[in-house]
């Protein structure tokens, strides 16, 4: 019997998802809630917010939907999970309490040394002038980060005493990331390349995927602010097998262990950002949940059933499938709005994406936008993810950007760079 599914979300991230879990022939009718104004190509969009729980386990109810999937960090923080299964509705998702290692950065630090895993040296806060005198004690450069969830925004790598004292101040006294700046993490600052690892834990055991690599920073060469990613390349082919067991080993088994351990197993989508440093593999951050761009290459690279993938996470089961890839390379290129990350304009008519989608290899996924009176228009920062696949990485980066040479709003931009550093490493 087919499963009827609804994804909750309204990024590439979730449009990606519901793509990919079209493809399985088990999966009957896709529901995406609240969607945006590209994912009624793959299901039906429905307007409910990420946030608004009973309403979404109503509409699972009445529509009796068979397995929801929760892809955003906000409603898998805030405790979906719990909320469906207290009324007996399927869902992959992570508990709350298990969802903090993505909720709070204090909390996952403190599972990170009970685990014994690699990690920035650390300290946490709550007070203002406390804060700022432990980094005029440590001097520049230092990492900076809101506790809490901030859109990929509540970091900053601050190379002076200056930079630190002032994006302190934004967050804990301007209150720029409201509630999620009541506690900020200090680290030291790590060098080396950054990769993501995804790992899908059943809570016991774990299946780990290829290694990817997102690029931040707004401009060419790693400059300009945070953001919530400007594009990914998947695999790395200078990570070696040795370096994915080691992670495996010293990273990923001692989490779900230590969660475990705790009472509070993490079922879902581990998703740890490392710093490759000369002495190993560090964990940046965790996130509960897969990472956007990341999700829209793994859902492109991804051979197995998705659907049946994320029930045996659910369901306490993993060891029992077996995790393929198509061979070749996948990348995505976000296309955002002129002035992303800080302020732009939404309701900006948007062109071409079914001529980049002609491209041999290309899928576009959306991200901040709407349909307003038939014409599709901006309503975002990060407006879409331009996909490609091929043999090679080279390969995959021309058609993601060949695809982009398709499409048209006023204003845009994306980075040139993607997977540049990669491509000189050969």
């Amino acid at each position: 019997m087919a499963v009827d599914v609804l994804v909750v979300g309204a990024y590439p991230r979730e449009h990606a998802i519901a793509w990919k879990l079209k493809q399985s022939p088990r999966v009957g009718k896709i529901y995406i809630a609240p969607g945006n104004g590209g994912t009624d190509n793959v299901g039906q969009t429905v307007p409910i917010g990420v946030m608004e729980f009973e309403k979404l386990a109503d509409f699972a109810v009445e529509k009796k939907i068979g397995f929801t999937v929760a892809g955003s960090d906000d409603p898998i923080v805030g405790g979906i999970g719990d909320v469906f299964r207290a009324r007996g509705l399927k869902i992959w998702s992570p508990s709350k309490v298990a969802a903090q290692l993505e909720g709070s950065k204090a909390f996952a630090k403190e599972v990170m040394r009970e685990a014994g895993v690699p990690t920035a040296e650390f300290k946490v806060f709550t007070e203002y002038e406390k804060a700022v005198s432990y980094v005029r004690a440590k001097g520049a450069p230092i990492v900076v980060k809101a506790s809490g969830l901030a859109l990929g925004k509540g970091v900053m790598v601050c190379q002076t005493l200056e930079e630190a004292e002032s994006f302190l101040n934004d967050v804990m006294v301007k209150k720029i990331f409201k509630d999620s700046g009541n506690e900020v993490v200090i680290e030291e600052f790590l060098e080396g390349p950054e990769i993501s690892i995804h790992a899908l834990s059943d809570g016991k055991d774990f299946l780990i995927f290829p290694t990817s690599q997102d690029h931040k920073r707004s401009g060419d060469g790693n400059t300009g602010k945070n953001t919530g990613g400007m594009g990914v390349i998947a695999p790395l082919p200078w990570v070696t097998d040795a370096q994915i067991e080691d992670i495996r080993q010293r990273i990923v088994a001692p989490t779900i262990l230590r969660m475990s351990d705790r009472g509070t197993p993490f079922q879902g989508l581990l998703y740890p950002g490392l710093m490759m440093t000369k002495n190993g593999a560090k964990v940046i951050e965790f996130n509960a949940r897969f990472g956007c761009p990341e999700a829209e290459v793994y859902m492109r690279l991804m051979k197995s059933d998705l659907l049946d993938l994320l029930e045996a996470s659910e369901g306490g089961t993993i060891l029992s499938q077996k995790l393929e890839w198509h061979s070749g390379f996948a990348a995505t290129v976000i296309v955002a709005s002129g002035g992303y990350p800080d302020d732009y304009k939404k309701g900006l008519p948007i062109t071409g994406i079914d001529e980049a989608e002609k491209v041999p290899g290309v899928v576009v996924f959306h991200a901040g936008t709407k349909k307003e009176n038939g014409l599709l228009v901006t309503s975002g920062g990060r407006v879409l993810s331009v996909s490609g696949v091929g043999a090679t990485l080279s390969e995959a980066l021309d058609k993601a950007y060949e695809g982009i040479s398709k499409i048209h709003f006023d204003g845009m931009y994306f980075r040139r760079d993607i997977g540049a550093r990669t491509l000189e490493m050969r």
